[in-house]
């Protein structure tokens, strides 16, 4: 025979509370280096806005100076559990590989550029939509 139980949850204002948190921090070649942050944002009405930012460094006179600044916001519920799972599981070596392999390279080709292309702008964020949920990962 089955034991009641019960739940209480006190229903109050609705809280979101901002963050930002280093996932990982990698050196792809000589003389660059990027770190992934996953960020918690929130709406005027506490409803959280869940983004993975990429930020790509140049070793110049042995100082970090930042050269590209990516920040992909989540746009459907699968992405957004996948980047919260990065806050809690870190980064998986699928989602590793695709930022290494093809969000770096990407991030590269717009160093320095005022203006990125639509075709650059475009393969960095096929590479972070890909870093969010690897095709191994979404099936």
């Amino acid at each position: 025979m089955a034991e009641s139980s019960i739940s209480v949850v006190p229903i109050g204002a609705k809280v979101c509370k901002p963050f930002q948190l280093e996932v990982m921090v990698f050196s792809p070649e000589s003389g660059f280096k990027f770190k992934v942050l996953v960020e918690r944002a929130c709406t005027p009405e506490a409803d959280p806005i869940w983004k993975l930012v990429f930020d790509l460094f140049r070793i110049i006179d042995g100082q970090e100076v930042q050269v590209v600044h990516v920040s992909y916001t989540t746009g459907t519920p699968v992405e957004a559990k996948a980047v919260q799972a990065m806050a809690t599981e870190g980064v998986k070596p699928e989602q590793a590989a695709v930022l290494t392999n093809e969000v770096f390279p990407a991030a590269k080709t717009v160093i320095g550029k005022k203006k990125p292309t639509k075709k650059q702008k475009d393969a960095v964020m096929k590479g972070m939509a890909k870093a969010v949920v690897p095709t191994s990962m979404s099936n």
